[in-house]
């Protein structure tokens, strides 16, 4: 969903966040088109240009849809009490397309290393946008839903946090690599999260380690292995698949509270035993990696409409949190006709549209001096850089670039 350096062989594609909880990973610029991109480290970070490189249509199709659905799931919030079939809808939605972000933000975190240019990356497209929208989002809160608390740096609000996951998981990426057996460690992180109180407040440490193993599998992943999900017979086994998950959560959305979904807090903060808290961390993992599989089994390899729009995920993750902020503070979803089908269905529409408006090449253009900071003011020239460019100069005249 985020910006990502890309392996041998692979295109960027990033979640937003990416990041962007939804939604979304920090992306690169790209051309008009939308169908090429440049290698992290290649333009904009003091090093020369390179050729562009084929995007994946797959990943950029995955990354709108995943947006699409975290803006919907934050217009059903307000609403959902008055629906069961809503809210069990709710919290399927709510145990994949997250960590369907993260699964992306870790295959493309493959070739993450310490190399200065993906460090300086990191800063200015994760970093960075998490100080200006963290401050933008708690004046935000001050003045248009005049709350009286603090401007807390540290406590992530409402959509920043998974740019402080991101930063951490993609920072650990190298250690990821080395060690030997990376997922089953962070399960064990991630169970070990779900029982500790005070994880989930500073940076929201408690999301970071409970969505950590979605990252790392991520990570490990190969390309046969998305390969093998657009297979027939997995689009067809997905049907009775998501069918059945909307059935159990018909039948749990009375019976289960929406917090264990959104994988921050620890068991004891939930009024439940200690010992419950390792056991929803494998089991909503196995839902999440179950049903994230059926979603990419369903996500269009061709180029389509909205392919381009993939590459602006972490906008409209950022951006669309202050239309649902600012409709939820002026009682818009207060309203009585909101609170039916034909409401419901309204709503999730009008939050289609919006991030969908959102993601596009203008809004685009507009932010990212917040999103995608050159900052060349704040970082030394890398000599080793440097000499990369130089070496590949020659290349460049010749090609007439």
């Amino acid at each position: 969903m985020f910006d990502a350096s890309p392996s041998p062989g692979q295109t960027r594609a990033s979640a937003s966040p990416a990041a962007q909880p939804d939604a979304v990973v920090p992306t690169p610029r790209v051309p008009p088109s939308g169908e090429s991109v440049r290698r992290s480290g290649d333009a904009g970070q003091g090093g020369a240009a390179r050729p562009a490189k084929q995007r994946d249509s797959f990943f950029d199709n995955a990354k709108y849809l995943a947006i699409v659905l975290v803006a919907m799931g934050h217009s059903w919030a307000p609403i959902k009490g008055d629906s069961r079939v809503l809210e069990g809808l709710y919290d399927v939605v709510y145990t994949f397309h997250m960590p369907a972000f993260v699964i992306i933000s870790g295959y493309f975190s493959r070739s993450f290393d310490m190399r200065p240019d993906r460090l300086k990356r990191l800063v200015t497209g994760v970093a960075v946008p998490y100080v200006v929208f963290q401050t933008a989002y708690l004046l935000f809160r001050r003045y248009v839903g005049h709350s009286g608390e603090p401007l807390d740096l540290t406590s992530p609000w409402y959509l920043t946090w998974f740019l402080c996951a991101l930063f951490v998981w993609r920072l650990t990426s190298p250690l990821w690599k080395l060690v030997r057996h990376p997922l089953p460690i962070a399960l064990g992180l991630a169970m070990l999260g779900s029982i500790s109180p005070a994880a989930s407040g500073t940076f929201s440490l408690g999301r970071v380690l409970q969505l950590m193993p979605c990252f790392v599998l991520g990570l490990c992943m190969k390309p046969e292995h998305f390969e093998a999900m657009r297979r027939p017979w997995v689009r067809i086994v997905s049907v009775p698949v998501f069918a059945t998950a909307l059935v159990v959560g018909w039948w749990a959305a009375p019976r289960m509270q929406d917090n264990w979904f959104y994988r921050e807090s620890a068991a004891q903060n939930l009024g439940a035993p200690w010992w419950t808290g390792p056991l929803m961390s494998l089991a909503l993992f196995g839902c999440s990696v179950l049903l994230s599989a059926c979603f990419f089994a369903w996500v269009p390899r061709r180029r389509t409409w909205f392919t381009a729009l993939g590459c602006g995920t972490l906008y409209g993750y950022l951006l669309h949190g202050f239309v649902i902020k600012y409709a939820t503070f002026h009682g818009w979803f207060d309203h009585g006709r909101l609170h039916g089908p034909l409401g419901e269905i309204l709503v999730s529409t009008l939050a289609a549209a919006t991030v969908t408006v959102l993601c596009t090449a203008p809004f685009q253009r507009l932010f990212r001096f917040a999103m995608e900071p050159k900052m060349e003011w704040a970082f030394r020239q890398d000599a080793t850089e440097l000499a990369r460019a130089r070496s590949r100069q020659p290349v460049r005249e010749k090609a007439g670039v």
